[in-house]
């Protein structure tokens, strides 16, 4: 095998130990690089440069809208026809309208009637055991007779004796006389007693008062009854009214004869009526009055539905009006404000306090002043800008 190729393959693998010896010995000693300095970091600087320029940018900005005018909503005051409403919830009632109770205590022995029945005035309701009154009414029957009979007796006694004249002395006649009387008046007080029986028997038949239609029985057979306990409720339903409370506030504005528009519950149209009764006294608990609204046209419906019903209570063909949000209070001063030369400007007013998204005004604006509609963050004076919907 050749030698030529050894020299070629000590190259592959790097120089031998003595050739490395060798080379070290001939590199001269290094001089250790000094390090660069360091700059200093400004970044600190340029910061602050940032936020100077920020606050200058800030400043020109604010001052660009401080000088601008607030735009406000507004609208122009003009007359137009108004109408005052109350609107109230209340329910159908029937006008004429009983709770039916028995006037004599005892067992419920017979209850003909049902609840939705028609019934006429005089028909049997119910009837209450009446037994033991039977037996007081016949006692006193009794008791009568004999009054009646001992009555009789007397009678004859002073008839014979008064024929006889002189023969029978005065005092016996004086004396018949008075057992007469007597006899007179136990007769009288029997029949009394009697007709007291009788009625408390009749009392044991509970009767319809009035015709009507029974809305609900609150009793049963064989239930033990007083005169505190309800049997029935009767109704005439052929007028129905509307029953509803309204605040003590607006007691004073509603009227007898005030037209109404009301809307049973259920139903899409509208029925017209007129308040027919306003109560002269307050619920201390409640703080309402009481009111009753009639329909102009007959109706039929349960007793009890809801209604909801606006009262017209003023009707106005031409007044100033202003929403409610526009109304601000300054101090004990209510007022509106008005833009004027470019500027808010407050406007006391006085309006007609009212449940309702606008309200009258009485006094304080005149027709064609522009009213800001809501004055929230308004102050007097303040630069605005009109901003017509």
């Amino acid at each position: 095998m050749s030698t030529t190729g050894q020299p070629k393959v000590q190259a592959n693998h790097g120089p031998s130990p003595r050739q490395t010896v060798v080379q070290d010995a001939r590199v001269p000693a290094l001089r250790p690089v000094p390090p660069t300095p360091a700059r200093k970091r400004r970044w600190w600087l340029w910061g602050l440069a940032g936020l100077l320029v920020l606050a200058c940018a800030a400043l020109a900005w604010s001052q660009f809208w401080m000088a601008r005018p607030t735009p406000v909503p507004v609208e122009l005051v003009m007359p137009a026809p108004v109408t005052r409403v109350l609107a109230v919830n209340g329910r159908i009632a029937a006008m004429h309208s009983v709770d039916v109770r028995p006037s004599v205590g005892g067992a419920l022995v017979v209850l003909p009637v049902a609840e939705g029945d028609m019934v006429e005035a005089g028909q049997v309701l119910a009837r209450i055991d009446a037994e033991a009154q039977n037996a007081v009414v016949r006692q006193a029957m009794a008791a009568l007779d004999a009054a009646l009979i001992t009555r009789d007796e007397a009678r004859e006694t002073y008839d014979r004796s008064f024929a006889l004249g002189v023969n029978v002395a005065r005092s016996v006649l004086e004396t018949q006389a008075r057992a007469v009387q007597s006899a007179e008046q136990d007769v009288a007080r029997l029949t009394a007693v009697l007709e007291q029986a009788q009625v408390v028997l009749r009392d044991h038949t509970v009767r319809a008062p009035m015709h009507g239609t029974i809305l609900a029985m609150d009793a049963e057979v064989g239930q033990i009854v007083d005169r505190a306990t309800p049997l029935l409720t009767l109704a005439d339903l052929s007028v129905l009214v509307v029953e509803a409370d309204v605040d003590e506030a607006y007691a004073t504005q509603i009227g007898e004869g005030q037209r109404a528009v009301m809307q049973l519950a259920g139903e899409t149209d509208t029925r017209d009526g007129h308040v027919s009764f306003v109560s002269r006294l307050v619920d201390v608990a409640t703080g309402g009055l009481t009111v009753r609204i009639g329909f102009d046209d007959p109706v039929a419906a349960p007793v009890g539905l809801t209604v909801a019903a606006n009262i017209i209570v003023d009707t106005r063909d031409a007044a100033l009006t202003v929403p409610r949000t526009a109304l601000h209070a300054n101090g004990a001063v209510t007022g509106v404000y008005v833009v004027a030369d470019g500027a808010a400007q407050f406007r006391p007013v006085t309006v007609v306090d009212w449940p309702a998204a606008r309200l009258i005004v009485t006094s304080g604006l005149i027709e064609g002043e522009v009213v800001i509609t809501d004055a929230a963050g308004i102050v007097d004076g303040q630069t605005v800008a009109a901003d017509r919907p």
